[in-house]
């Protein structure tokens, strides 16, 4: 239990419209730190794909009004716990981190940017993609990763397009994905997509396939952590993000 000497620790995130899981995940995830809790601000996003209006829902303008709301409740970290920098360009998240960071002066962070540096500091060269998305988003993560030196050695995907549809894909549904491209033997699994309930199957799939599993919800709030000099390894159960990379 938290005790009144205890400082406690804010994290701020920025929400799709439409993801319902990505909260409830998140809050459970930092259960074991009790002086840890999770707020978040929403902003539109309903849709998932490369055309122009899709496209437009990222537009900082939105993010930041929301990144500007949380900064009011004195968060330590401000973390986009979204992914599309995989298919934007992953400069799109390294722009908004400083524009947050110079609006409110919060440290800033994103899934895609948070996973890219687990990656690095890992050694992983050749990764497995788990989304839910179009093929015609899911090329664009490939070539994106292609070009920082990431080969993408197997994928699966749902061909889905509507952001709350993926929030009822169900946990066996995720465990086939995940086995399908285990097989094509990948350094890591990422289950790419916060609204995609993967970070509790995780450990479960790390003790079956051998290989470490990112989920996105999980890369965020780790590095958000870090941002609130939090020491992630207190997280048990949670996979080997928590008890591995630091």
């Amino acid at each position: 239990m938290q005790t009144s000497s205890t400082p406690r620790v804010l994290l701020g995130m920025l929400t799709p419209s439409s993801n319902t899981v990505l909260e409830p995940v998140t809050t459970k995830l930092i259960t074991e730190i009790p002086e840890a809790s999770a707020h978040f601000g929403r902003f539109k996003v309903t849709e998932i794909a490369l055309s122009d209006r899709a496209l437009s829902q990222f537009d900082t303008t939105e993010l930041l009004v929301a990144a500007d709301l949380l900064s009011h409740a004195k968060v330590q970290s401000i973390g986009w716990s979204g992914t599309s920098a995989g298919w934007r360009g992953f400069e799109s998240d390294e722009v908004l981190c400083e524009q947050i960071t110079s609006r409110t002066g919060i440290p800033a962070c994103t899934s895609t940017l948070a996973l890219n540096e687990i990656l690095a500091m890992t050694g992983v060269t050749k990764i497995g993609f788990v989304t839910p998305y179009a093929i015609s988003v899911q090329t664009k993560i490939i070539e994106n990763y292609a070009k920082i030196g990431i080969s993408t050695v197997a994928e699966a995907h749902l061909d889905l397009t509507d952001n709350f549809s993926f929030s009822e894909v169900s946990a066996e549904q995720l465990r086939h994905m995940a086995r399908q491209v285990a097989a094509s033997k990948p350094e890591a699994i990422s289950i790419y997509c916060t609204n995609l309930a993967g970070a509790p199957l995780a450990a479960e799939l790390e003790a079956e396939l051998g290989i470490p599993v990112y989920d996105t919800i999980a890369t965020v709030t780790w590095k958000a952590l870090r941002q609130a000099k939090v020491d992630t390894r207190r997280i048990k159960g949670w996979g080997r993000l928590f008890t591995e990379v630091y």
